[in-house]
């Protein structure tokens, strides 16, 4: 009798729980892949198989990231400028959906921007909320990048004040951008670390990917970071700021409105227009003063700040200020009359290049 023949052939299948195809970041942290054996035979012409036990791991989490500088060129500031914007923009490169820590730093040995020689202050970072790439005020308010996908980027700014002092130059600064935990949308995630036990298969370990040393600064590679510096760059220091003072007799006792003379009582009224006559380069903090001159007296609740207008008209759609300096509700003036010193001020937070203010008061001829 014949013995009977049996042949043995194996294959393999695999299979995974990812239902689209991996970016460039790679297939998604989290995903099952699960791998099981197929055993087939023949026994007397009979074929016949049989499966292995199925064995299966999960994708673990691959950190990386980008952090470049999104402009051309340095921030250009003038010396006083407040609110001066730098950007950059942060790559998640890991191959899952993360939040990211952002920090500024102006440290030097971060920075090594060579002439820098003073820092911005109130300093603050912001993600674009709107996607235009342009900081507004108001409107991009988060402070870290909430839930960013596999292979998308965002843009970060990081805004501040210039002081006012000549010496300044340059000033560098760095974005720091620290991949942290996802999966909610209202709570900034931990910084990850990186898994120091064996390899689970069950378990989502983190590995830090983020090979970005560049051997000059501190940022070191595989450590969950990425940064990038820019400066602001002092380069004006000075505007074609005008002042140009005028008076009109407004009135007086004897004839009123009507071809009013300088006479004892007649209301004198001064206007004070200051422009900038630099274009793109707007002055900051300007403060207009005036002392009333001898002989008259200061007309309370007479100071107007607003558009210029045309002689006889100082203002158009002007301010009335406070005598006591307090802020005038509905605009960024401020004014006020020091009866001590008999000193007249007037204050324009920022006057923009090519644009031009007016104030005026008035006073009583003694």
């Amino acid at each position: 009798m014949a013995g009977t023949a049996a042949v043995v052939s194996i294959g393999i299948a695999a299979e995974t729980a990812s239902a689209q195809a991996p970016g460039p970041a790679g297939t998604a942290a989290g995903t099952t892949v699960t791998n099981t054996a197929q055993a087939s035979y023949s026994v007397n012409g009979v074929q016949q198989s049989v499966a292995s036990n199925a064995v299966s791991f999960v994708v673990d989490r691959k950190v990386n990231l980008t952090v470049t500088t999104n402009q051309p060129a340095n921030t250009e500031v003038a010396i006083g400028q407040t609110a001066a914007v730098t950007t950059f923009r942060v790559t998640n490169n890991t191959n899952g959906t993360q939040d990211f820590v952002l920090t500024a730093s102006q440290l030097p040995i971060q920075n090594l921007f060579a002439g820098d020689n003073f820092d911005v202050t109130n300093v603050k970072v912001f993600v674009d909320s709107n996607t235009n790439g342009t900081y507004d005020p108001g409107v991009d308010i988060g402070t870290y990048i909430d839930e960013l996908a596999a292979d998308q980027s965002a843009v970060v700014f990081i805004v501040g004040d210039v002081p006012n002092v000549q010496s300044a130059s340059l000033a560098g600064i760095t974005l720091i951008a620290q991949v942290a935990a996802g999966g909610s949308a209202t709570v900034q995630g931990a910084p990850l670390a990186p898994s120091v036990a064996l390899n689970d298969d069950a378990v989502v370990d983190v590995v830090f990917a983020d090979n970005d040393s560049d051997g000059l600064g501190p940022d070191i590679a595989n450590n969950g970071q990425g940064r990038a510096s820019l400066a602001y760059e002092i380069t004006t220091r000075d505007v074609a700021l005008r002042v140009d003072k005028t008076q009109i007799v407004v009135s007086d006792p004897v004839s009123g409105l009507v071809a009013p003379k300088a006479i004892p009582g007649a209301v004198v009224q001064y206007c004070l227009t200051v422009s900038n006559g630099t274009l793109l380069t707007p002055a900051n903090n300007v403060n207009l003063t005036d002392l009333v001159p001898a002989n008259t007296t200061y007309q309370p609740g007479s100071i107007v700040i607003g558009v210029p207008g045309v002689q006889p008209i100082c203002t158009v759609a002007g301010f009335v200020a406070n005598d006591d300096g307090t802020p005038i509700a509905g605009t960024t003036f401020t004014g006020g009359y020091d009866s001590t010193a008999r000193r007249v001020t007037a204050t324009i937070p920022t006057l923009l290049g090519g644009t031009a203010v007016a104030a005026s008061f008035r006073v009583t001829i003694n």
